[in-house]
């Protein structure tokens, strides 16, 4: 049978994948990334995100994307509120303007940059992957629901959580934390909702205790972004009489799990629109490591798929992405450069995912607004003390 074939094939067009494949062409390399969403605009891509210095935006530097990244970055996003289930403010930082030490930037205006950043062609839209075959010798033979199959030389498993490239370097399997989030949004939420406005602020606002949450992030299309979190069995919604199949219903049944909160804060569900999506966290095992093989390695959540509670997920896959490429793009031989690019990924890897675990166990507690605040207080402390000369 004869296939179509790539020497370098990524699998997904998340934020790894597509910087992975930028800084690739920038080396006059030739890459290909295929992609399960129908089209570019196939489906909405999210809310905000912040990016560090150190990984997301030191990615999009080697991308030669750092200019575009700041004429969209807002560093307002950074200032952040944290309170109890009764309203009181424990934490309230206004970040200064000229600081962009994690800015915050929404989701579909970073992708458009990356994917306008790559050559015409370079994502195959459509295409699932169902299976892949390894070769005798090396490669791999790619199947795709769409019902085509490509031959590729070196495969990068960008495609995330439930990677299908995973299973050819590791048995881990992404397990649930025991907390689970609900999703909603309020849109133009100053116009419609201006009390909830005010109470958000201009970034983040966390609402923690009783092992539960609601988290607010306000996007730069004026909406903001809310989460329920709840300390509870694995697919346990149903038991709490959530079903997310009538909103009355379903907005009800999350209020009463917050009967003694603040109605202030409680008002971000009465508020929020019809639509509720649940997306219970899961991650993969702290230190995930195997051992290199020469044609094929993971980026992004395909290898260390953690909480969000270090907000480090687009940030790690982002310099994922431009870490293995600068590997690649100093060797011709690809097992070379995954090993060296591995060995600084499961490190770095390691050390955000036990700051996430560490997170998530602080903020979703019986007292998660205090522990949250004095980790912060602390943060600012050491941040803040004079070095030594």
């Amino acid at each position: 049978m004869n296939f179509e074939s790539h020497n370098i094939v990524v699998i997904g067009a998340g934020p790894g994948g597509l910087v992975f494949g930028r800084v690739m062409q920038k080396a006059g390399l030739d890459v290909v990334i295929f992609e399960r969403e129908v089209s570019r605009n196939g489906r909405t891509q999210g809310g905000t995100l912040d990016l560090h210095v150190e990984s997301g935006q030191w990615a999009l530097e080697q991308a030669g994307l750092l200019n575009e990244f700041r004429a969209i970055a807002r560093p307002e996003g950074q200032d952040l509120r944290i309170a109890n289930k009764h309203g009181k403010l424990l934490w309230d930082e206004i970040s200064e303007p000229d600081v962009m030490s994690r800015p915050e930037v929404d989701r579909p205006r970073l992708r458009k940059i990356l994917l306008d950043s790559l050559a015409p062609e370079t994502i195959r839209w459509n295409y699932n992957l169902r299976s892949v075959q390894p070769l005798v010798g090396e490669g791999y033979d790619l199947h795709f629901e769409n019902g085509i199959s490509i031959r590729a030389g070196l495969l990068v498993g960008a495609d995330g959580a439930w990677s299908r490239v995973r299973p050819l370097v590791s048995d881990a399997k992404p397990a649930y934390t025991g907390v689970s989030f609900i999703e909603m949004g309020i849109s133009d939420v100053a116009t419609t909702h201006p009390e909830v406005s005010a109470t958000v602020g201009r970034g983040s606002f966390f609402a923690l205790e009783d092992d539960k949450g609601l988290m607010a992030q306000r996007n730069g299309d004026g909406s903001v972004r809310i989460y329920v979190a709840l300390r509870m069995p694995e697919d346990g919604f149903a038991a709490l009489g959530i079903g997310f199949t009538d909103p009355a219903a379903t907005r009800s049944a999350i209020l009463a799990q917050f009967q003694d909160w603040n109605p202030e804060i409680t008002s971000f569900i009465r508020a929020c629109n019809n639509t509720f999506v649940a997306r219970p966290i899961t991650a993969l095992p702290i230190g995930i490591r195997w051992p290199s093989q020469p044609n094929v390695t993971l980026i992004g959540d395909a290898a260390h798929l953690m909480s969000p509670f270090a907000g480090a997920g687009a940030n790690l896959a982002m310099q994922d992405g431009a870490a293995l490429a600068l590997e690649l793009r100093e060797t011709s031989d690809p097992s070379v450069a995954i090993a060296a690019y591995e060995k600084k990924m499961f490190e770095r890897a390691q050390e955000e995912a036990q700051r996430s675990a560490d997170g998530l166990a602080m903020c979703i507690s019986p007292n998660g607004a205090e522990r949250f605040a004095k980790w912060m207080e602390r943060i600012q402390t050491l941040h803040s003390a004079p070095h030594a000369t």
